[in-house]
């Protein structure tokens, strides 16, 4: 068991070598490899997970044998177990939906796109799993790298939206080194429980101080905080449907994740509260990003470009949980990141699979596919439901813990911002669910003149109908998920997220 922590990114590294290995000879292969990393790397996920909830003690394992804090530590407790669970399960259910979808959409391009879902998810995993600062920032860029490869193969304009992310990414990146960099001169080590010991001593301190807030800033430019949001809509719009299937629900989280594990496990307590107010500040800014994200949804047209900018909203719903800094807040925020992982995910790859069939990604186009693809719009009608936050959906009940943080804080601006935006989000999903389930017996084009601008000519490769199990079988696996984790939410929270909030005094 000691051996986990380190065992799952490893598993994903090396599926990402092999699985490029095999690919120059056949495609089949390279997929192959990589969803068996990515399935025993869940595997592993899951009987970790299993062994910190019933022992409720930390894996440590200390790479090399070299004893923090000279070598890198890499732990696995109960913040870090609830995410590379999530990480991985995600993972699988994109490998496993992935290879129809990229002979479709990225023809050609299966043979780098595999390793590069590997090498991401090898990255994400990483950065929850180090207990080593600088560390963390090399699986961010590990991370970072494989999402630029996937992104660019996309479509028209996806090569220079991903130039741009890049840029962005690179700052966001330059800016955490460089808090890092302050970090280690003032404290003298990297490792997390290290400089939890010793910080107490340096409150005061203006490196220290440097340090934090540098650190936040480029890990809000990795989590598309608002308003550093700005690269996400062009990048989702013009991903193939797998990349952003993989990117959308986890990559922004685990920013979001590196944030937290700043706020509880490594600054002092007190010190992104009273000594410089960063979690207010990443509350306000949140509260803007949701309602800015959620209006701005509702006058899309395209509606992978609808999905993006309600994810600048569905992210900000962490922020709020962080920004509320009380138990029940953070709480919260960390399960609407399984929340939105799970319903997000779900919506870019019914995406992809309307895409595969009809060739629509226009939601005026996507009049009567409630009859040609009843199964598929019955998921999206969950997940419709879950980003509303309608009970027992699983986004239910992260926009009630929010709420009741918000009341336990005071915050009543907030609290007004949670009910608006679900009153938006309605608005806009429920715009499509009525598209959706409309009869399509009206004329296609004289609907899509009305609504301004033409379809885009893209030939499916079936006609309508349901699309192929293996794409399928994921869709109803992560509507499943939706309904699930929102019923026995109760079971994450006391097994794991109770423990995570404990340092808040909960």
């Amino acid at each position: 068991m000691s051996q986990i922590p380190a065992l799952i990114p490893t598993l994903l590294l090396l599926a990402a070598l092999l699985s490029l290995l095999a690919g120059l000879r056949s495609q089949r292969a390279g997929h192959i490899i990589a969803l068996a990393g990515g399935v025993a790397s869940f595997v592993v996920a899951v009987l970790g997970m299993l062994e910190v909830v019933s022992s409720g003690q930390a894996i440590r394992y200390a790479m090399g044998g070299w004893i923090p804090p000279i070598g890198i530590e890499f732990v696995l407790d109960h913040l870090a177990a609830y995410m590379t669970t999530l990480i991985t399960f995600i993972g699988v259910m994109v490998l496993v939906y992935a290879p129809r979808s990229i002979r479709f959409e990225s023809p050609g391009k299966a043979t780098f796109t595999y390793p590069s879902i590997a090498l991401l998810l090898a990255g994400l995993s990483g950065m929850t799993l180090t207990g080593d600062v600088f560390n963390l920032y090399v699986f961010l860029e590990i991370a970072a790298l494989a999402a630029y490869a996937l992104l660019a193969i996309g479509d028209k304009g996806g090569p220079f939206a991903t130039f741009r992310y890049l840029i962005i990414g690179a700052a966001g990146g330059g800016f955490y080194l460089l808090g890092v960099g302050f970090l280690y001169f003032s404290a003298g080590t990297l490792n997390m429980a290290d400089l939890s010991a010793i910080l107490p001593e340096l409150m005061e301190n203006r490196a220290v101080m440097t340090a934090a807030a540098l650190m936040v800033i480029g890990l809000g430019l990795k989590m598309a905080l608002f308003p550093m949001h700005f690269w996400m809509p062009d990048v989702y719009t013009n991903a193939p449907s797998v990349a952003a299937s993989v990117i959308a629900p986890i990559m922004t989280k685990v920013s979001a994740y590196a944030i937290i594990r700043l706020f509880l496990d490594v600054f002092p307590q007190g010190f992104f509260t009273e000594t410089l107010p960063i979690t207010a500040t990443i509350g306000w800014l949140s509260a803007g990003g949701i309602l800015y994200g959620s209006i701005l949804a509702i006058g899309q047209q395209d509606f992978r470009r609808m999905l993006a900018y309600s994810s600048v909203g569905q992210i900000a719903y962490v922020g709020l949980g962080i920004g509320l800094a009380n138990p029940i807040g953070l709480i919260g925020g960390l399960l609407h990141i399984v929340n939105h992982a799970l319903m997000k995910g779900l919506l870019f790859l019914i995406s992809g699979a309307v895409r595969l069939q009809t060739g629509v990604t226009r939601i005026p186009e996507m009049k009567g596919l409630g009859k040609s693809m009843p199964w598929t719009m019955y998921a999206f009608a969950i997940a419709a439901l879950a980003m509303v936050g309608i009970p027992p959906t699983a986004g239910f009940f992260s926009k009630l813990y929010l709420l009741i943080g918000a009341v336990e804080a005071g915050a009543w601006i907030w609290f007004a911002v949670i009910i608006a935006s679900s009153l938006l989000s309605a608005v806009y999903f429920f715009r499509v669910t009525e598209m959706i389930f409309r009869d399509p017996g009206s004329d296609p084009a004289e609907t899509a003149k009305e609504e301004g601008g033409e379809k885009e000519h893209t030939t499916p490769e079936h006609p309508a109908g349901e699309p192929p199990a293996s794409m399928f079988i994921p869709i109803a696996i992560m509507a499943a998920g939706v309904i699930l984790v929102g019923v026995f939410n109760f079971v994450i929270i006391s097994a794991l997220l109770e423990r995570v909030v404990a340092p808040l005094g909960g």
